[in-house]
């Protein structure tokens, strides 16, 4: 059960989501005791608690005999590391915490000197390999939060050296690439951040969030059918926030004068989200570009006056709202209180 090597380690660092605390509802309990070689207590050390799954830690320190213990560790899978003098001198990988148990869990130095002695030199060479991609990947993690906050703060250029070097140590790692991207896209430098989005994706290809940050890459450079080919893959990936990516595609078409791919891109966009008020009123702004004229009245598509209501029902005090009641009152169609239910039209201005 002890010291299971983890083939496959992964960057562990995620960005923007936290979990609400839970330590006065369902957690569990750890303690233990740590013991040197010759079995006595490891007075001043660190036991850190790390769940790889969402980056949680606790670090409890040895007292004079060598006793850890915490109350309030929320359920999970945890590695327990001993660390002296800043080195790992012992560990316990994929350890249960259940909610309302008491995990005990010793280190007992002596024992498991005893116990490595039967490893096999092929495996004391892969669990080293571990321990050091573990050192590498920690210090990885470390990069990735210093470029968040330099990119939060503006200082994308700062942010993207720093991302650069992390790439150069782990090429592998698709979050470093895809934030470097994000980084470039905030600098303005699309062919790059096109090229970083690309590198993410070709390592995790089913990725919706790398194929948007291409999309935006493509659709800021002026590439719009490479764009608009990449939000359609992000919505496939992703599709909770196919939405988003849907709305992207017809804004960009929108602002490219191609109004017959914009409304059917709201369409989309309002399929999966019905609620989506601004994909509504930039429906009718791109319905109102194929109006036409019969005498001095403007005459709207079908569905017209329906976009701008519903926007109006949606966010009745929105950003749009003001225009859109101009718009419904230029083609002389009434404002509805309730989407489906009329009132008076407003009176033409003379």
């Amino acid at each position: 059960m002890k010291k299971h090597l983890a083939l496959v380690i992964l960057l562990a660092f995620v960005v923007g989501m936290c979990a609400a605390p839970v330590w006065a509802q369902f957690t569990g309990t750890v303690k233990g005791v740590a013991k040197d070689e010759s079995g006595k207590p490891i007075e001043g050390a660190t036991v850190e608690i790390s769940n790889a799954e969402n980056g949680r830690k606790v670090n409890l320190k040895t007292n004079a005999k060598g006793e850890y213990f915490s109350i309030g560790v929320p359920p999970g899978t945890y590695r327990f590391s001993l660390i002296k003098d800043g080195k790992v001198i012992d560990f316990f990988d994929k350890v249960p915490v259940i909610a309302g148990d008491e995990r005990k869990l010793d280190f007992d130095l002596a024992k498991d000197n005893k116990a490595q002695a039967g490893i096999s030199e092929e495996q004391q060479k892969k669990i080293a390999e571990a321990q050091k991609q573990n050192e590498t990947i920690k210090g990885l993690n470390v990069q990735l939060a210093q470029a968040r906050q330099l990119e939060a703060a503006g200082n994308y250029d700062q942010a993207i050296a720093i991302l650069q070097q992390a790439a150069q140590t782990d090429p592998k790692q698709d979050l470093i690439w895809g934030s470097l991207g994000q980084s470039q896209l905030g600098a303005k430098k699309y062919p790059e951040a096109m090229e970083s989005y690309q590198k993410a994706i070709a390592i995790k290809p089913t990725s919706g969030s790398y194929h948007a940050g291409l999309a935006d890459a493509y659709a800021r450079s002026g590439q719009t059918d490479k764009a608009v080919q990449e939000w359609a893959t992000a919505a496939q990936n992703d599709p909770p926030n196919a939405g988003s990516y849907y709305f992207n595609e017809g804004a960009v078409l929108t602002n490219t004068g191609k109004v017959d791919e914009a409304i059917a891109a709201f369409d989309k966009a309002l399929q999966v989200d019905p609620t989506r008020a601004d994909a509504y009123y930039w429906k009718g702004v791109d319905l109102m570009g194929k109006a036409t004229t019969k005498g001095d009245k403007m005459v709207a598509p079908e569905g017209t006056a329906e976009a701008f209501n519903k926007y109006l029902e949606l966010a009745p005090t929105g950003e749009y709202a003001d225009p859109a009641k101009q718009m419904l009152a230029t083609i002389g169609a009434p404002v509805e209180t309730t989407y489906g239910k009329s009132k008076t039209a407003p009176k033409k201005k003379p």
